[in-house]
């Protein structure tokens, strides 16, 4: 199945966790059923020239009506764990105030089939879904938003804390406050850095009011937050470019990880931002560093910079390498994670981290003869977990691997023109086919160990 040469086995530690991973409005569909309210994807997907082919998630992979086929799926691909979201809309139309019961009773019931099927339930409370109502407010400019995503937490934790042990608040605030309130890529559209680092700080408020509401209604569990860190190099060797690599590390790494982990936002960043820096009071930076069990670790690939003083205000230019690309567009460079895992238990007191989210997309052709033939995607996998065993390896505390995805979606303003499955899904007939590199990912979890090329 696989021209991967066998002849080295590594092993990963007994307990390494096996998953895979998905969002809420990415696979589950029913966007207008059992009262469901509208989230800034819904409003940003139906709005023209936002996403390719005009894509919606309104139907995507149907999860919400296909969730125990989904499971027997998992039970086949032997996945010991799975992390999904919860679809704040679904919770709480308004954002706020009266709980949707048939939202809690669907999650509900996905969670008591996981565990069923002896498969773990990991769950994130916010992947990009803000309610559309929420958002007409402000949505994470407004301070507001942290406090209504506390009463969020509590209507979920309440529901699910006795059987959920694994919970996340936030995935990829980077992504929520940069793509989303300065790039304009994603949802809700807005250019404005001073929007956006208004987002970050209100999302990282959210972040740090749920971790004691979490740990109140589910003592014995773990908390965290899945961060998407940048593993950064210089393009060459020079002073100008190391700085570069530092600066840029700072907006897109140290502006998250450090106030997370006490240290409240770095000196040389909020000086680069001056007068666009968030407005905050003196006891947020407490409340943002509530103490977590671990991080979670979104790796796809690495960045390259240089200094550039025509790239104005900050003097930083992305540097494209030879090498490997997925259809992203983005470089296969495994030694990037094994630099980040180590990076980051180097720096910073995460606790355990795992690997929340990694994978590739690559043209998959249609099944044939009930196969999907993805030779590349494989091989992504091959390297990136030996770069995992690497860095355990070598100190790091990693403690699990989630692929990203369990099944191809509706991959945001890309629309359904990604696939990152390990799944194959027909989005005409919602029919699932087992990628091969499903299969091998399977064998993967079934040894705990991985059979790493010597040629």
């Amino acid at each position: 199945m696989t021209n991967v040469d066998t002849q080295s086995t590594t092993r990963f530690p007994e307990g390494f966790v096996w998953g895979a991973a998905t969002a809420a409005y990415q696979i589950e569909g029913a966007a207008y059923e059992d009262g469901r309210g509208e989230s800034i994807w819904d409003r940003f997907s139906h709005t023209p020239g936002k996403t390719a082919n005009g894509d919606t998630g309104d139907v995507a992979c149907d999860h919400y009506h296909l969730w125990r086929d989904d499971i027997g799926l998992m039970k086949e691909l032997n996945l010991q764990a799975y992390r999904f979201s919860i679809a704040w809309p679904r919770i709480l139309p308004q954002g706020r105030g009266r709980p949707n019961d048939a939202g809690l009773d669907f999650y509900d019931q996905l969670v008591d089939g996981l565990l069923e099927a002896g498969i773990t339930p990991w769950v994130t409370l916010y992947h990009w879904d803000l309610p559309q109502v929420l958002e007409d407010e402000g949505g994470w400019t407004s301070r507001a938003t942290a406090e209504a995503f506390a009463e969020y937490t509590r209507v979920v934790t309440s529901r699910l804390g006795d059987r959920v042990k694994h919970w996340i608040t936030l995935n990829e605030p980077w992504c929520s406050a940069f793509l989303g309130y300065r790039i304009g890529h994603h949802a809700p559209g807005h250019t404005s850095t001073k929007e956006a680092l208004q987002a970050t700080h209100t999302l990282l408020l959210a972040h740090g009011m749920a971790v004691p509401i979490i740990r109140e209604n589910s003592p014995d569990a773990q908390v965290g937050i899945v961060l998407n860190p940048a593993q950064i190099y210089p393009d060459t060797q020079s002073e100008e470019d190391r700085a570069a690599a530092h600066r840029f590390d700072g907006f897109f790494n140290r502006w998250f990880l450090d106030p997370l982990y006490g240290r409240g936002y770095p000196q040389d960043i909020a000086e680069l931002y001056g007068a666009e820096g968030p407005r905050t009071l003196p006891q947020d930076f407490e409340v943002i560093a509530a103490p977590t069990d671990f991080l979670g670790v979104n790796y796809y690939n690495p960045t390259f910079v240089r200094h550039s003083p025509e790239d104005e205000p900050y003097h930083i230019a992305s540097v494209r390498r030879e090498g490997e690309y997925t259809e992203m567009d983005w470089l296969v460079y495994p030694q990037g994670l094994y630099d980040l895992l180590q990076r980051l238990h180097r720096d910073y007191p995460t606790g355990l981290l795992y690997v929340t989210e990694n994978g590739a997309a690559y043209p998959d052709e249609p099944p044939r003869d009930g196969r999907v033939i993805d030779t590349q995607r494989l091989s992504y996998y091959a390297g990136h977990l030996d770069a995992c065993a690497r860095a355990i390896a070598d100190g790091a505390p990693l403690r699990g691997y989630f692929a990203w995805s369990l099944m191809d979606n509706f991959e945001w303003a890309f629309g359904y023109t990604r696939r990152f499955g390990i799944v194959y899904v027909d989005y005409a007939t919602q029919q699932r086919t087992i990628k091969d590199s499903g299969r091998w990912y399977s064998q993967v979890i079934t040894q705990n160990s991985l059979a790493v090329s010597t040629g």
